[in-house]
């Protein structure tokens, strides 16, 4: 669907402004100018279900997001067409470097415990299938899998084996330092595209190796997210940064 399609299925007979919004990766953004609010439409890419985004499980963590405080007020869902509309969140993003001080650590902390402690969504998401879904996408289309994929195949395989079971909570499971804006009074969450039911600690480590997390950077994470530095809560962090690192690089072969 075009943005005008959308625009005009939404505020019908309204004039409004529509400009293209830089940063998207999968989809087309735009912000749109309406009644006098400002929105955000996004439109799907294409073949998205390949990348094992579930728009069911998007919108239920959409939904609990904005409960909790954390994501994006939700105007409107267009089922099976991959648009989103949500409400401009006018704020600031948070550079990398910000994101290592202790107080971002705290504000990211309280934001995804808030998300963790939810009620459960749907789909799951576990990083070393979604590997494995991607690999074998790249072959069924002819696509090289890298030199050391069997390599890092292999010591996912024993990270995965050395974690044992995992607990299973509502993830965001893609905290990249784009995902972040601060509207001046709290830490805002956007791209739900990814969440499901999946590890605590895989989210924190892949939000800790996104943002060059050295070991005084993790504990300060777990302190302010558990409250407490543990050894074994240590392990359970930086092994999955790991498949944190080998879930990018695959992704990127898929894309």
């Amino acid at each position: 669907m075009r943005i005008e399609d959308i625009a005009g299925q939404l505020w019908p007979g309204e004039p409004v402004a529509v400009e293209p919004l830089a940063g998207g990766i999968t989809n087309q953004n735009f912000t749109v100018i309406a009644h006098g609010d400002r929105f955000v439409v996004r439109l799907g890419g294409r073949d998205t279900e390949l990348l094992g985004i579930d728009r069911r499980a998007e919108d239920a963590a959409l939904r609990l997001a904005q409960s909790v405080g954390v994501g994006p007020d939700v105007v409107a869902v267009v089922p099976g067409e991959g648009v989103l509309v949500t409400r401009f969140i006018a704020g600031r993003p948070i550079s990398a470097e910000e994101m290592r001080t202790e107080r971002t650590i705290a504000w990211v902390a309280e934001a995804v415990r808030a998300i963790h402690s939810g009620d459960a969504i749907p789909g799951t998401f576990s990083p070393f299938r979604r590997v494995e879904s991607y690999a074998a996408t790249a072959e069924d289309r002819g696509v090289g899998l890298p030199d050391r994929y069997g390599w890092a195949a292999g010591v996912a395989s024993g990270i995965e084996r050395a974690l044992g079971p995992r607990p299973s909570v509502p993830c965001h499971n893609d905290l990249l330092n784009a995902n972040f804006i601060h509207d001046g009074r709290r830490l805002r969450i956007v791209d739900w595209e990814y969440a499901a039911m999946g590890d605590p600690m895989f989210d924190l480590a892949n939000f800790a190796s996104k943002h060059g997390f050295g070991p005084e950077h993790e504990e300060t994470l777990l302190t302010a997210y558990l409250g407490t530095v543990r050894r074994e809560d240590l392990a359970a962090l930086r092994l999955p940064r790991f498949i944190a690192n080998f879930w990018e690089a695959m992704w990127g072969v898929v894309q």
